[in-house]
């Protein structure tokens, strides 16, 4: 294969926003398009069928995970992702960086790599840039990251020295990649700070890869400063590749996204919000642990046509709910990723008819948190 297998082809542009759509071995991917998060090779709750059925077209797993339990050689010698998950359809992984420097207590950060302690059992383990792409590859996803450092995104002299290694990371990330049926995405770094990513997106751009990703946002920072960053980097970056920006997933945000140029998404939110009760709409969040939806007859959302909507009452979501019955997280990760799923195909529709601008701007207007 080569990387004319993993080519994107650019159907319609309305202002910066893109509609297109990125071949790859597993399949095409509609972009505009929002990734669910299966950290362990499963997207928490729901089932590949129930995936499939909310036509998702791409999943993300987590390299650091996943290279935890069971280990990325019993997953290669199984047959690979695909086959371990039971997923058809375009896998991501990322490249463990974001875990290593979020979740480990004991870690140490050289310019080789990172020796990091197991969440699990408190053992030792390192990365580097070469394990990284070595484990990705056992794994044997669609697209791969880079490895990279993600730091305090406000820290100026810190994010100085971290862009610099992602990018000797990156270097090293591209001599070690072996697998011609992989995309490598390189990541764009450099906190808040208008030079440094400009400096960063400039150097990553300048390796002819499949795609490019943006990280180090959406990890504490303020939505206007994410925007701001998004308001020029995108547009650095080659307008023959998809762009994706990791780690974000609320409705708002994805059509901030778009409307700057973004083509993919991906986060753990809909999930994690459907554990806790939340449900996603069009208008806001909605909690349904509120005493409001104890008869409520209605659907969660009245145009949503997922599977939950179509068949369950808020008040029965509400009695699972307060039964503390797994169905709850079942029936309302399927609802709130449907409602990402459809927001993307609606914008990618909007930007093919040239109407995104103002589907953008009456979204952004009626969207709120509701009760």
């Amino acid at each position: 294969m080569t990387q004319d297998t993993f080519s994107f082809q650019l159907l319609a542009a309305e202002g910066k926003a893109r509609a297109g759509i990125f071949h790859t071995p597993h399949g095409p991917i509609p972009t505009p398009i929002f990734a669910p998060v299966g950290t362990q090779a499963t997207v928490k709750a729901v089932t590949p069928a129930q995936l499939e059925a909310l036509d998702a077209s791409l999943v993300l797993a987590n390299t650091y995970h996943l290279y935890l339990r069971p280990g990325a050689d019993l997953v290669a010698e199984l047959g690979g992702l695909h086959q371990f998950m039971a997923w058809p359809k375009p896998i991501l992984t990322d490249s463990g960086g974001f875990q290593v420097f979020s979740l480990t207590g004991l870690r140490k950060i050289d310019d080789d790599g990172v020796t990091f302690k197991s969440y699990l059992d408190g053992s030792i383990h390192r990365f580097s840039p070469e394990i990284s792409i070595a484990i990705q590859e056992k794994l044997g996803a669609d697209i791969i990251m880079a490895f990279d450092e993600c730091a305090n995104p406000s820290d100026y002299a810190y994010n100085v020295k971290s862009m610099e290694r992602t990018h000797r990371w990156l270097e090293r990330s591209i001599a070690a990649k072996k697998r011609d049926d992989q995309a490598l995405f390189g990541i764009v770094q450099g906190g808040i700070f208008e030079d440094l990513r400009k400096a960063s997106a400039e150097f990553v751009s300048s390796f002819d890869l499949p795609g490019y990703a943006i990280g180090g946002l959406s990890v504490g920072e303020s939505k206007a400063d994410m925007n701001a960053m998004l308001d020029f980097v995108p547009a650095i970056l080659p307008d023959n590749k998809p762009r994706y920006l990791m780690g974000v997933g609320s409705p708002e945000d994805l059509i901030n996204g778009i409307l700057r140029g973004i083509d993919i998404f991906d986060c753990v939110l809909p999930t994690r919000l459907a554990r806790h009760g939340a449900a996603m709409t069009f208008s806001g969040r909605m909690n349904m642990n509120n005493a409001i939806y104890t008869s409520d007859p209605r659907p969660i959302a009245e145009r949503c046509n997922c599977y939950t909507c179509r068949t369950f009452s808020r008040a029965y979501i509400r009695h699972l709910i307060l039964s503390k019955e797994m169905l709850a997280a079942t029936l309302l990760s399927i609802h709130n990723l449907s409602t990402l799923e459809e927001l993307v195909k609606q914008s990618r529709k909007a930007i093919i008819d040239g109407t995104f601008t103002q589907f953008a701007e009456n979204f952004l207007k009626k969207y709120k948190i509701v009760s």
